[in-house]
């Protein structure tokens, strides 16, 4: 119903940044939410923002003031912009989105791209 692929993931120093780029198809009309989580190795799968389509923001606190989420106008892509980034952010980064109808809700996830910050 949703397709997601991600883009914009590699390797940085402490302090760098990366721009993490997500676009949707398929049944995009019906996209209510749009987000990114991260898993880094031996963790469970964590909240770092997410966006709905009026345009409200969630973020995790450890990611607060250093990462902005962003919606581009079509409302099929969405955005991370990652600033001053630290090596606990290293972590595979998921693009997700939630779509909705009256009747219920589904969820649907990319397939992940690598965040390594490291000297």
């Amino acid at each position: 119903q949703v397709q997601l692929v991600e883009s914009g993931g590699g390797l940085v120093q402490p302090g760098g940044s990366l721009r993490l780029s997500c676009a949707a198809s398929g049944m995009i009309f019906r996209i209510y939410t749009m987000g990114w989580y991260r898993q880094a190795p031996g963790k469970q799968r964590e909240l770092v923002a997410t966006i709905t389509s009026g345009g409200s923001t969630n973020y995790a606190d450890s990611v607060k003031d250093r990462f902005t989420i962003s919606r581009g106008n079509a409302k099929n892509t969405v955005y991370l912009q990652m600033n001053t980034l630290k090596p606990e952010d290293t972590a595979v980064y998921y693009c997700s989105a939630r779509t909705m109808t009256t009747s219920y809700t589904s969820d649907y996830w990319g397939q992940g791209t690598q965040v390594s910050v490291s000297s």
